[in-house]
This record gives structure tokens, sequence and C-alpha cells, in this order.
């Protein structure tokens, strides 16, 4: 065996950045819905990628994105031609519960949601099992992806659905190389 030419297959899962749609007031639970698909018909606007994000998209072979429009825009912010652009990297749904008489924050309302949905209840709303399979799915397609191409594979996602997929890459024996936070343009990569 040759040493010298055993290559790495490299995944890279990068976050969308910030969304254009930032409406912050306070909402009752059942306004939910409405704001919910207002921001995921959200562009992230004049927000841009940091440095590394740039060097990281510059070096992919391929690109996929998820098909919704933060993650897409964000795909054209770091100059990708995204070969893939499929449901199966979006973001994993949030059950809406009706809490009468509280107004709170949108994204206080989503981190009480996204609570209930860790916890196994989701209502009409993707289950956490389900999100799971689907990330293992993601991840296999992925996975054929690095293989057929000769370089990085780059998909630009979103914040719970890229931590699933990291979690089946790392069951799959992928090695985290790197991993950076979870905001926004957050980034992380993985080999094998």
């Amino acid at each position: 065996m040759d040493f010298g030419k055993i290559q790495w297959m490299e995944i890279i899962l990068i976050r969308h950045g910030k969304p254009g749609f930032t409406d912050a007031n306070k909402v009752a639970a059942h306004e939910m819905p409405k704001w919910i698909e207002s921001y995921d018909l959200s562009e992230i606007g004049d927000d841009e990628p940091p440095q590394a994000c740039r060097l990281m998209a510059r070096r992919s072979r391929m690109a996929a994105s998820s098909s919704l429009p933060r993650a897409v825009s964000s795909g054209a912010a770091l100059n990708l031609e995204l070969q893939i652009v499929d449901g199966i990297f979006r973001e994993a749904e949030l059950p809406i519960y009706s809490i009468p008489i509280l107004k709170l924050s949108p994204f206080v309302w989503m981190a009480i949601f996204r609570l209930i949905w860790l916890c196994g209840m989701s209502r009409e709303a993707e289950s956490f099992y389900m999100a799971k399979k689907r990330a293992r799915r993601a991840a296999g397609m992925l996975i054929n992806h690095a293989k057929e191409h000769d370089g990085p594979i780059l998909l630009v996602g979103h914040g719970i659905m890229n931590r699933l997929i990291a979690r089946e890459l790392m069951a799959l024996g992928w090695k985290a190389r790197s991993r950076a936070g979870n905001g926004y343009w957050s980034a992380s990569v993985f080999k094998f």
C-alpha cells in the first residue's frame, strides 16, 4: 500500500448567516406559525460571512445547501455554486403549543418549543426521532459525495440539523477536526 497516496475525505458543515427577518416583537404562542413562516422565507440580507468560512468555501469541491432561503443565500454570499439544494438538509421543525395569555419574544418561544421537542413532544411537527433519521440519510448523502469528489464537500445548513448530521458522521467513524461554535456562520470540519 502506498501511504503517500492516502486521500482523506472531508465534510464541512457551515450554519447559515443571520436571517434578514429579525422581527423580535413579542407575540403570543398561537402567532408563532406565521412568524416562523416569515423567518423561513427570509434570506440573509447583507450579513457577510467571516473570512474563515470564505476560505473553506474556496477549497470545497462540491457544495450542498438546505432548500430554505437563509441557507441558499448564505451559499451565494460564499460565492458557492450549489450542486445540491435539498429539503433533506432543512432545519428540524418546531412543534407549536398554544400557551394562553403569554406574549414573548419569538426567539424565546423558539427556545421553549425546541426544549419541548427535545423532550420528545412534537405534536404535528417532525419528531426528534424522525429528524435523527433524516440526519442519518443526509450524512449518507454527504459521505457518498465525499467518496466521489477529490476534495472537501461543504454543506450550508442549520444549527440543529448540522449538529444531528455531525453526530451521525462521528457515529460512522468521522473525526471532528475543528468546531467553531453554534452561532451564525459557525463551521465544523470532519475527516475520514
